[in-house]
């Protein structure tokens, strides 16, 4: 960690403990000493939660077979991880977080509106991970015939919260160590899921499931790639901050797809063949996953799954929330980077106690939520991709906290290239719950005028096959990606020519 030798004993002594005290400022050389391979720990500890198998459940909603779904499953996210490694190329040539690196491509002050949806979206991953670790503990208790009510949520919630708070204000050094230490704990314990479930597989059952539409194809695959990689994206090079400057480019993209990947397919080809294989489930798997998962498990299995699901979750909650927290010091807001964290945390917390004690779902909000912010995000993801693609040299540190400096103050193309993008964007999905969240029924409005479906208002009901494809994730990221190529060639050789 950097920290600045201001004279402070209390700054030495918050240091001595190990926590992070650098917040969005450059890493010392003598502070970068990361190998790639130190990458496969916090993403494969974020992503090897029990709750992956649920999206197998999810890609059967889709309308499509066990065969595509599995296809789906492993080329969706694969290349949305792959997504994330090139972004985090930008973390060794710029020694910065994600968002502090976007400021190159957008501006020192235009970077604040990709800005803001990235902290929005992190806000809202995080806070749903918190929620089904509060959800999974209740319903584990109601298995074990122990108390599942207000009591026992309220003090889940809290234990839950402050696991996460405590992680993420303690930063980068005590969360590897922490993640890599949750991976062997959560890899053991999906192992020992699988194989004590592994009977209630069916393969009569799954092969019988008949196959799905194109269209049905497509949008599961942009469901997997908005909810694993792409979910994940507007922080990548945060954890890649930290890697020499002479690493290579392609073993951080390598290190990052296989720690982000590998579980995740795993899981959800497992999943795909349990929810074919037991279609009940997946009621219960629509509005509490990881619950409705321990209710096929013995009796004495169900205290390691939930400590070790929970520790899964927090361990997602955790690298949001420390990215998130950079993302608000990114915006302007001058505090402490634990300080920000814990700010993060707050509004976790209360975002954890409206759905567990009084929304009656977060299914249908979520989905809508995480498909609306994927546009933007999406598009933001291949503006990014395509600035790092173009650069020859290492990023200009001290420019990119500069307005005057060589990536200027707001580069209106690229505000102009992400607002256009969107706008297609979300003319092209679909909210998927429309009787449940009616305030996003506003999206989809170029379907219609492109004959690609057909919206029944008094219904509240999308009619044709092309209307649940979400093709707007798609082209918002190649819009995004093809016009920044193109158009900001020039921009990248001038600054990088000075």
């Amino acid at each position: 960690m950097t920290v600045q030798n201001d004279g402070s004993s209390g700054l030495e002594a918050v240091r001595r403990a190990g926590i992070e005290t650098t917040g969005i400022e450059i890493i010392d050389e003598s502070e970068r000493t990361a190998k790639p391979s130190d990458l496969f720990w916090p993403w494969f500890a974020a992503n090897v939660s029990v709750f992956g198998i649920s999206y197998g459940s999810y890609l059967l909603w889709a309308g499509i077979s066990w065969w595509q779904a599995s296809l789906v499953a492993v080329v969706g996210i694969t290349v949305s991880f792959v997504a994330c490694g090139l972004i985090a190329i930008a973390g060794k040539r710029g020694s910065a977080p994600t968002m502090i690196l976007s400021r190159a491509p957008f501006g020192v002050v235009g970077q604040k509106l990709p800005g803001v949806f990235s902290w929005i979206i992190s806000i809202g991953w995080e806070t749903f991970l918190a929620i089904m670790a509060t959800l999974a503990t209740a319903t584990v208790f109601r298995e074990l015939g122990w108390s599942s009510g207000t009591t026992t949520k309220i003090l889940a919630m809290t234990v839950i919260a402050a696991l996460i708070v405590a992680a993420s204000v303690a930063g980068y050094h005590i969360i590897i160590r922490f993640q890599s230490i949750l991976t062997w704990l959560t890899g053991l314990a999906t192992i020992v899921y699988i194989a004590l479930t592994l009977d209630q597989i069916d393969i009569d059952a799954l092969t019988a499931v008949p196959n799905g539409s194109m269209q049905a194809v497509v949008g599961a695959f942009v469901m997997v790639m908005t909810a694993f990689g792409f979910g994940w994206i507007n922080i990548a090079a945060d954890w890649s901050r930290y890697q020499r400057r002479g690493t290579s480019g392609g073993r951080i993209v390598l290190w990052n797809t296989l720690g982000g990947a590998l579980a995740p397919v795993v899981l959800v080809l497992y999943g795909i063949m349990l929810a074919g294989s037991r279609p009940d489930l997946q009621d219960g798997i629509a509005n509490d996953p990881i619950g409705t998962l321990a209710t096929i498990l013995p009796t004495w299995f169900l205290v390691p799954f939930l400590i070790a699901s929970v520790l899964a979750l927090v361990s997602g909650a955790v690298l949001g929330i420390y990215s998130s927290g950079l993302t608000l010091l990114s915006l302007g807001v001058k505090i402490p980077r634990p300080a920000a964290a814990f700010v993060d945390g707050v509004i976790l917390t209360l975002g954890t106690i409206y759905v567990v004690f009084i929304a009656e779902t977060f299914l249908a909000p979520f989905q809508s939520f995480l498909i609306t912010l994927g546009v933007p995000i999406a598009a933001w993801a291949g503006i990014m991709i395509a600035d790092i693609a173009l650069r020859r040299r290492d990023y200009d540190e001290a420019a990119l906290f500069d307005p005057n400096g060589r990536y200027g103050a707001v580069n209106w193309p690229a505000i102009a290239t992400l607002i256009g993008a969107s706008v297609v964007g979300w003319g092209l999905v679909v909210n998927a719950f429309p009787a449940d969240v009616t305030w996003n029924n506003w999206q989809g409005y170029l379907l219609e005028p492109l004959n690609l479906a057909e919206w029944n208002a008094t219904k509240l009901e999308w009619i044709g096959a092309w209307a649940f494809a979400n093709l707007g994730v798609l082209f918002a990221f190649a819009i995004g990606f093809v016009v920044t190529l193109i158009a900001q060639r020039g921009r990248v050789r001038r600054q990088e020519s000075v």
